[in-house]
């Protein structure tokens, strides 16, 4: 059974730093996606940052492109996501999740930014950013 468990949110000033982590326990496949998103009150859960974890290709959101950092540890089946410069609108309830099935061929996956895609997902972590 799969589960994740994302720790390392809180609260921070504006233009300050958080680092959040997502520990991975039971087998997910060979080759899949990870990410993270993000759900604000009264608002739909958005993609911050997807990775492929065979080859650690990575993309982000326009919104945190440049500020955040995704990364993966196979060794320690840990997700990453390291946030820099963090703004107010950044609050929200963040969440790690895990797609056991993207579209891959000999060029690597295809991470979607869609949270639908994703099958397994943590319970979240709050980070609130105070002006």
């Amino acid at each position: 059974q799969v589960q994740l468990v994302e720790s390392g949110g809180g609260s921070v000033q504006a233009g300050g730093s958080l680092s959040l982590s997502c520990a991975v326990s039971g087998y997910i496949a060979r080759r899949y996606c990870m990410g993270w998103f993000r759900q604000a009150p009264g608002k739909e859960r958005d993609g911050v940052a997807t990775i492929e974890t065979g080859d650690g290709r990575a993309n982000y959101h326009n919104s945190v492109r440049g500020r955040f950092t995704i990364s993966h540890d196979n060794r320690k089946n840990q997700l990453y996501l390291e946030m820099n410069s963090l703004k107010p609108e950044d609050t929200a309830m963040y969440y790690c999740a895990a797609d056991p099935d993207p579209y891959c061929d000999s060029d690597g996956c295809i991470c979607e930014g869609a949270p639908q895609k994703y099958t397994y997902t943590g319970q979240g972590t709050q980070v609130t950013v105070s002006s």
